[in-house]
């Protein structure tokens, strides 16, 4: 009798097995572009999985280390920012900022919350692409101007209004490529903020419009210091790719600060094929960004911060210690609203997904009110309450981040190092340039 045959008991049967590379959503997603013919487009970051900061271990003090007390002993979380020209550099309570997130691609209420948690918590909040809405400027104590290649909603009158400038060149879910906002979250407002049609979907460049490389950087970054007196922190943030020369050139160009976002950061709407197969891991690009500002003697002289896949204190305490002054949070953050919230379970299977997957931002029927310009769903979202909830998140992520320093035995966040981790892959050790667990082994130096 034939092990398939269906008259077979379950004794004689081999189970149905899936492969590993036509697996069901594989399968689904040929069915879908052999129904349609167009590429998916969605919004979230990397859903594959790569190496990351779950592959590294703290070496908590014993006897070869002294531990701080927790409840006793001091452990600094500040951090400045931009004090290698600007006349104003930032001061922040805690190493976790706001990345940016554009009016548009999240709604006003949104973005309100944003600036009203960062606040509360003492960091920063960043605009995005599309300009500065004044409900984000009156409710972010610190906040960061976006100069993309777009250049929608710039002007000179926001630059100056802004703390820092951040000039973007690549984002870590597309480094290469342009952004995305569809025609159905193109409303009125963001139509006349962008100098756009309404309801017509938008693609912004993918490189700077008035300068092609880094002698031109260097030039435009003179030029934003011109305009705002020398007063205000210049950033340049880069996509995940090739992470030392990228950081070493953004360095010789004048940056005071270099954002470093790997693959596993969010966008709001970008060709899923993009998402997961461009750009690095932010575990493997934040020693070589070190590298660079160490070999240029530039470190903690220019501030690095690093995102993409920032979730908990323990990530935040990692990328420190790897090398980064400061970390920047995005989805996180949206979640902290009320992103992908289970009590919409409901509303999400009626689109077609459910609460934690829901990643189609780009249609604008976002259920939290977040990802939207409906006005009836965006007024679902209380910017006080919503920005109460980041601010608890921030709290939680900087408490976990002292905790594991203290039990380094570490007066300050920043004081952490590479010899506090261990890694428990070969491929995470090899990336961050620490030694495999149990052994002095570091993958490619010894």
């Amino acid at each position: 009798m034939s092990a398939q045959d269906p008259t077979a008991s379950a004794s004689q049967r081999t189970l149905p097995r899936y492969s590993a590379t036509f697996d069901p959503h594989a399968i689904s997603e040929i069915r879908r572009a052999a129904a349609t013919g167009i590429y998916d487009i969605r919004g979230g970051g990397a859903k594959r999985k790569v190496p990351h900061f779950d592959d590294l271990l703290f070496l908590g003090a014993s006897i070869s280390r002294y531990p701080l007390e927790g409840y006793r002993e001091k452990c600094g979380t500040g951090v400045m920012l931009g004090t290698r020209f600007a006349k104003s550099p930032i001061e922040l309570k805690i190493p976790v900022t706001i990345a940016g997130m554009s009016f548009g691609a999240l709604s006003g209420p949104a973005k309100e919350a944003l600036g009203r948690g960062a606040s509360a918590s003492g960091t920063s909040t960043t605009t995005g692409d599309g300009g500065m809405t004044a409900e984000e400027r009156s409710h972010s104590r610190t906040l960061v101007y976006q100069y993309l290649p777009s250049r929608y909603g710039m002007n000179p009158e926001d630059l100056r209004k802004a703390d820092a400038i951040e000039v973007v060149i690549g984002q870590g879910a597309k480094p290469g490529g342009g952004g995305m906002l569809l025609g159905q979250k193109i409303s009125a407002r963001v139509a006349k903020m962008r100098n756009l049609p309404e309801g017509i979907d938008q693609r912004s460049a993918c490189r700077h419009p008035d300068w092609t490389g880094p002698d031109d950087l260097e030039i435009k970054i003179e030029e934003l210091r011109e305009l705002t007196d020398w007063e205000k922190p210049i950033y340049v943030k880069v996509g995940a790719s090739r992470p030392y020369y990228d950081t070493a050139l953004a360095a010789k160009a004048g940056a005071d600060v270099v954002v470093l976002d790997g693959m596993q950061g969010g966008t709001a709407a970008t060709q899923d094929v993009f998402i997961e197969n461009v750009g690095l891991p932010i575990l493997a690009a934040i020693r070589p960004a070190v590298q660079a500002l160490q070999d240029l003697g530039l470190h903690r002289k220019v501030q690095l911060i690093v995102s993409g896949g920032i979730r908990t204190g323990a990530d935040v305490a990692k990328a420190l210690a790897l090398g980064a002054d400061a970390v920047a949070i995005g989805t996180a953050a949206l979640i902290a609203l009320g992103d992908n919230d289970p009590n919409l379970e409901e509303e999400y299977r009626k689109l077609g997904t459910t609460a934690g997957a829901y990643d189609d931002w780009h249609e604008g029927r976002d259920p939290a009110g977040i990802t939207t310009q409906d006005p009836v769903l965006a007024a679902r979202l209380d910017p006080v309450k919503a920005g109460r909830r980041l601010a608890n998140y921030l709290a939680v992520l900087t408490l976990e981040c002292q905790t594991i320093a203290r039990a380094c035995g570490k007066s300050h966040v920043h004081n952490l190092e590479p010899e506090d981790l261990v890694a428990l892959t070969v491929e995470a050790a090899a990336m961050a340039g620490v030694p495999l667990a149990g052994t002095n082994w570091i993958p490619g130096k010894f």
